[in-house]
């Protein structure tokens, strides 16, 4: 673990996005960017994780059908949601947050580190020492029960943050904060 003191700064950044397609586009910019899997933190309730997996599966059926009827692979325009859903399948990586949902990413470490009983709290502990204000949080909590999905990255530099916070407002992310 690096000492506080010669860690290097990071910049956070906490976005919402109201689909899995803006989600999708969000993450793999931060992957396009040199962001690796391990580095963004996506959080999603239970429903929405659920949802999310039903609908890959729907279009993997689609692409095998059209595969045997020797037609063209690919899914429907617009609804292939994989990188995403593949972080959500990793159940290994995953915490399961009570009252919340599932954690993918660096702070689902933390959280399992913190136990299951403050993971709620931790999640939003870890977001308020990032300087997102309280008020944002409970909106953040509250979206992510609606179905709505958050994201997460420490940038490397103050140029990284803009351009990822641009990139995210871009494939549709709302409410994003930077620090």
């Amino acid at each position: 673990m690096a000492n506080p003191a010669t860690a290097e700064k990071t910049y956070p950044l906490v976005g919402i996005f109201d689909t899995a397609n803006a989600a999708e586009r969000a993450y793999v910019s931060c992957l396009h960017r040199g962001y690796e899997l391990g580095q963004i933190n996506v959080v999603v309730s239970e429903g929405t994780r659920q949802k999310l997996l039903t609908s890959d599966n729907e279009v993997k059926a689609e692409m095998a059908g059209r595969e045997a009827e020797g037609g063209e692979l690919g899914g429907p325009q617009g609804s292939r949601v994989g990188m995403l859903v593949t972080v959500l399948a990793a159940v290994g990586a995953a915490v399961a947050v009570p009252a919340i949902g599932f954690v993918v990413g660096p702070l689902a470490i933390a959280l399992t580190a913190a136990g299951a009983a403050g993971a709620a709290g931790g999640l939003f502990a870890a977001f308020s020492d990032w300087g997102v204000p309280e008020e944002r949080l409970h909106g953040y909590e509250a979206d992510v029960r609606k179905g709505a999905i958050l994201m997460s990255v420490e940038a490397k530099s103050p140029a990284d943050a803009k351009a990822i916070a641009e990139d995210w407002a871009e494939s549709g992310g709302r409410d994003i904060h930077r620090n």
